[in-house]
């Protein structure tokens, strides 16, 4: 592997656990960063450049689900306590953090 390629492959690798340390929830944090780690040792001996083109360009895909995950998450989580409040009916319980939502 050519050097330029050695050093992409590697920032995107740092990058794709950078992002995988934002999830909140403990048990996607850990799923991601073991796939993460799993898929670039499953890869690390491949030689064809074309082969390996295709596997950064699938991992910068993948970066880029990684980082607008959380923000799916969050949107998904106030998506089912907004419509379980509506469920209650008129009367709101006094618990329900708004903040959490924005």
């Amino acid at each position: 592997m050519a050097a330029s390629s050695r050093a992409q492959v590697l920032d995107l690798y740092r990058a794709m656990l950078r992002e995988s340390k934002r999830f909140g929830a403990y048990n996607y944090r850990t799923y991601a960063i073991r796939r993460i780690r799993d898929a670039f040792r499953e890869n690390k001996n491949v030689k064809d450049p074309v082969e390996i083109q295709a596997l950064v360009n699938k991992a910068k895909r993948d970066l880029g689900i990684i980082r607008r995950q959380p923000s799916v998450l969050r949107v998904h989580s106030c998506f089912h306590r907004w419509r379980d409040l509506l469920s209650v009916g008129p009367h709101w319980p006094d618990v329900f953090d708004r903040q959490a939502c924005h």
